[in-house]
């Protein structure tokens, strides 16, 4: 049966992690106050942030792929840049050397490997890894500047963390990936619904405003304060030495531990060891929904898949005008959502409650997550784009659209919640073997129920 029930238990109780969290604060604060000097552009609870460098740091944290789009200066590259620095402890040169540009002429040489040619002529099959490959830090500049045919090379890395080249691979045990984009113009190209797919959040990089942004131009040399010109000889050394892959690994993670201890003597910045990355992600998988949050991303996975007339919604597929269920996404939406939309809300939602010192995720965290996990999922229809696209927003029109959808399903959700969390619960007593009556109301999620019950749908 396809129907897994609503409720999943008590929340366990976090273990004490005030420290984990206060670091993870320390960094965010520092990189805001000193190296990405940013306005605060969302609140959560009472507490401000800014949506860039957040879900920049809860993408470091969990292990997620970022997109960043914006106009060309503002910030993109470096913040993911900060973030990755000192969450894992990478002096800021040796990020630098392993970034992948995009543009036409990249090539999977270049990128994953290439054949070391010395050994190929004594009949010998090795792959000389890129560094891009083998650190967990990986960022791709400019993305949208690889044509359509190119983007194919990082796909299955970009997903699973595998990289292969020739009779090889690398696996990665732990990565992360940031991506920034440009706005569309004649040198950039559409990224790849498989790759876009991939993006767990997509952000803008903003303009900060006139006084920060003098502010940025009196600043000098704040780069130093990640760099360490011995370290990075290091690094490159051992990257480039002709052992296996692990023992390189291995070497690294020492390195980084060196590099960790100097910032914190020299000038009292904190940063996360790989174990202390380990331990919060443990805490992160404690953390549930609360009844509410469930039943929320229920409703909203049901408006961006469900099709009264053709079972699901189908890219080739057109509504008919009149259907009765034209007020909700499902009407506007061209496509159906991906089964990476609920992964990427549950895992980003856990660490947004746990940086909050929150023990389950709930409503306030979903309205904050959703947004920029939808904006670059969603395929709207023309006609829906054309009815907002001349709004006045604060926001690129993707993710201005995704925040209006989530306040309307919001909206529907306090009109509605408590009977939809009845309806669930009592299909999960159905489920258990319960003579019971489904509840049946307007929605497409009462819909989607009577189907995992194996209840015939009267076709609209």
């Amino acid at each position: 049966m396809a129907f897994i029930p609503y409720f999943l238990g008590n929340s366990m109780e976090p273990k004490k992690d005030g420290a984990l969290r206060e670091a993870v604060l320390e960094i965010y604060n520092f990189i805001g106050e000193n190296l990405y000097l940013n306005r605060p552009d969302m609140e959560i609870n009472g507490d401000k942030f800014n949506s860039t460098l957040l879900m920049s740091l809860l993408t470091g944290l969990c292990q997620g792929k970022e997109l960043i789009i914006g106009e060309p200066g503002l910030g993109k590259t470096t913040s993911a840049e900060y973030v990755c620095s000192l969450l894992y402890r990478f002096p800021l040169g040796t990020i630098w050397n392993s970034e992948v540009s995009g543009h036409p002429e990249q090539t999977e040489e270049k990128i994953i490997g290439r054949p070391d040619l010395g050994k190929l002529n004594q009949g010998e099959e090795v792959v000389v890894w890129s560094h891009f490959t083998m650190l967990p830090v990986k960022i791709v500049d400019e993305i949208n500047r690889l044509p359509e045919t190119k983007q194919s090379i990082i796909l299955d890395g970009v997903d699973r963390g595998n990289w292969e080249y020739l009779n090889d691979a690398v696996m990665n045990r732990e990565y992360c990936l940031f991506a920034t984009a440009n706005y569309q113009d004649r040198a950039t190209h559409t990224i790849i619904a498989p790759l876009i797919d991939r993006f767990d959040i997509m952000v803008e990089s903003k303009h900060p405003g006139p006084n920060l942004a003098y502010s940025i131009g009196a600043q000098s040399a704040k780069d130093d304060i990640l760099r360490h010109e011995k370290l990075e000889d290091e690094f490159k050394k051992v990257l480039n030495e002709k052992i296996s892959v692990r023992q390189r690994m291995e070497r690294i993670a020492k390195l980084c531990a060196l590099f960790g201890k100097d910032l914190m003597h020299t000038s009292g910045i904190r940063s996360l060891s790989d174990s202390e990355r380990r331990a919060i992600r443990s805490r992160l998988e404690a953390i549930h929904f609360d009844l509410d949050a469930n039943a929320f991303l229920r409703m909203v996975l049901a408006e961006l898949s469900f099709c009264c007339r053709f079972g699901q919604k189908r890219s080739q597929d057109s509504c008919e005008k009149g259907c009765h269920f034209t007020e909700y996404l499902c009407y506007a939406v061209q496509t159906c959502i991906s089964n990476r939309l609920p992964m990427s809300v549950r895992i980003f939602s856990q660490a947004l409650a746990w940086l909050l010192g929150d023990q389950e995720v709930d409503l306030q965290h979903l309205k904050a997550i959703l947004p920029y996990t939808l904006a670059h999922r969603v395929q709207w229809k023309e006609e829906t784009i054309a009815q907002q696209e001349r709004e006045a927003r604060n926001d690129p029109l993707e993710i201005y659209m995704a925040k209006k959808a989530i306040k309307k399903m919001y909206r529907r959700y306090m009109e509605q919640g408590t009977q939809i969390k009845n309806s669930l619960a009592i299909a999960c007593r159905i489920i258990e073997g319960e003579t019971l009556e489904p509840i049946h109301g307007d929605h497409p999620l009462y819909w989607e129920i009577s189907k995992d019950l194996g209840k015939e749908i009267n076709q609209a």
